[in-house]
């Protein structure tokens, strides 16, 4: 007999589970964005050394928010995170080219997974694609 996560369904703890994490990713996601928005003193320092000019600061806070907004949509959530994916790719990028330390590097490919967890583990649709052949995003109904 399976359980309900391993073959694709959904359990209320793992629904539950899936939207708290989702609001925390979504929370921290918005926390940086502000920062970038508002420039304080840390957020300028790591600025300069990814060397990034400090004008672009704010068009990348917006473009946070908005894909951030997108993830926080119910029916948009996986829209959001695929875009919340390329966002964290970037910072990966960015701090392989500036030589940051390991920790600096992979935090948001972590951070990326926690992303997608949220979604993972509320949205049945999106388990199947990968655990069960027969569950298919569109019904012939």
């Amino acid at each position: 007999m399976q359980t309900a996560g391993a073959t694709g369904g959904s359990t209320k703890k793992m629904i539950f589970t899936g939207r708290i994490l989702t609001v925390l990713t979504a929370l921290f996601m918005l926390m940086d964005a502000v920062m970038k928005i508002v420039k304080p003193a840390q957020v300028l320092e790591a600025n300069v050394r990814l060397a990034y000019p400090v004008s672009t600061l704010s068009g990348i806070g917006i473009a946070l928010i908005i894909c951030t907004v997108v993830y926080l949509i119910p029916r948009a959530s996986l829209v959001g995170a695929v875009l919340l994916t390329g966002y964290l790719g970037g910072a990966v990028a960015s701090n392989v080219r500036a030589g940051s330390g390991l920790f600096e590097t992979i935090f948001p490919v972590l951070f990326a997974a926690a992303v997608w967890a949220g979604p993972w583990l509320r949205d049945r649709r999106l388990r199947g694609l990968l655990l069960d052949k027969e569950t298919t995003l569109v019904t012939d109904h």
